[in-house]
């Protein structure tokens, strides 16, 4: 499971004047609120009736992503942004609101790989005729519902425009939450795979790290960084050495590239401009996709990055890593400097930009 945080949108659905809706999102957020913190969720209540969304008034199709107005630009701003939602929906004349209707078809993509789960509230059926019209639309949108629902039955559940205290019900709430983030933990990859490059394996896909991979980043060195320990005779190399929060600190400050498939870190490749040089480093590859070309994609990533004006490329290894230092002068490097723990390795950037790459495999680089 990823342990980057998600943000889960409450969504009150009904926007009559005097409903009971927002009663019905206190209880629900003031329920499932501790266990949200206790699983890193950020709840985002949100009120389509605050939202103003005029019935769908764009020109092009919402699948097209091209958007005029900027309730729309807003909207789906908000939508992209979210990791899964809740809605809360009364039941009217056996369907959904249509104002939930309307949120939900001015988008696209924003909605795709995301899990839903719903809360309803009414008289006869507690709202269960609402959601299950909703859960046949959300569905065309690649949305995912949940089984886990809670039903409010107004007459039962509610006095004084409050929800009254109920431990099982609670706990009702809080078992959508969870079904909630492990379908939202399960889909992420399906999420990010439409939004980023591909990669050089068949279902691979590229994407920038942040601060949130920093756990996938620190699993990935211990496995990489082994070989370059052994054939140098030393633990003491930063890829093996650092926190978890150090991790997290120089990814907010390197350009990094990771490769992903099916929610995995493959490789990666951090690059900066220091001075009029572009350090290149960390490039690593699981082991047992070594020798299948994912170690040059990554260098030639990183080379292609090289900002305007840089001089030469620069990147290290150990001083007993002939292996990798032999691939890097395959890869036209060449030794500026050696000492007893460190080869640094150096390549000019040519007047046009375009560095070249070789068909040889690279290791790792420090």
């Amino acid at each position: 499971m990823s342990t980057k945080p998600l943000r889960v949108i409450v969504l009150m659905c009904s926007t009559r004047p005097g409903a009971l809706g927002p009663a019905v999102g206190r209880w629900l957020i003031d329920a499932i609120a501790p266990r949200a913190t206790e699983l890193g969720v950020e709840l985002l209540p949100v009120s389509l009736g605050d939202l103003a969304l005029p019935f769908l008034d764009e020109e092009e199709e919402p699948a097209s992503g091209v958007y005029r107005h900027e309730h729309t630009k807003r909207w789906s701003a908000m939508v992209d942004a979210a990791d899964g939602f809740i809605a809360v929906t009364p039941e009217y004349n056996y369907g959904m609101p249509a104002a939930f209707k309307n949120a939900l078809d001015y988008l696209g993509r924003e909605w795709a790989w995301k899990p839903m789960g719903f809360v309803s509230y009414g008289n006869t059926s507690a709202g269960t005729r609402s959601v299950q019209h909703a859960k046949q639309v959300v569905t065309t949108l690649r949305l995912v519902p949940l089984g886990a629902t809670v039903a409010l039955r107004i007459a039962d559940t509610v006095d004084g425009g409050r929800v009254r205290p109920d431990a099982g019900r609670d706990q009702a709430a809080i078992g959508v939450l969870d079904e909630l983030v492990r379908l939202a933990h399960a889909l992420r990859p399906m999420r990010e795979r439409p939004r980023s490059g591909s990669g050089p394996l068949p279902g691979s896909y590229v994407r920038a790290l942040t601060p949130d991979d920093a756990a996938e980043v620190l699993v990935l060195q211990r496995c990489c960084w082994l070989e370059e320990a052994l054939a140098n005779d030393t633990l003491a190399i930063p890829a093996l050495e650092e926190s978890l929060e150090q991790v997290r600190a120089w990814l907010a400050t390197w350009r990094t590239t990771g490769l992903w498939r099916d929610g995995r870190l493959l490789g990666m490749v951090r690059a900066r401009r220091v001075g009029d040089d572009w350090h290149v480093g960390r490039l690593g590859v699981v082991p047992d996709l070594r020798g299948q070309g994912v170690g040059r994609w990554l260098l030639r990533e990183a080379e292609a990055a090289v900002d305007a004006g840089c001089r030469r490329i620069v990147l290290s290894t150990g001083a007993r890593s002939r292996d990798n230092i032999r691939l890097y002068h395959a890869q036209g490097y060449r030794t500026e400097s050696s000492d007893r723990a460190t080869a640094l390795l150096t390549k000019p950037v040519p007047a046009d930009g375009a560095v070249g790459v070789s068909d040889e495999e690279p290791a790792e680089v420090g």
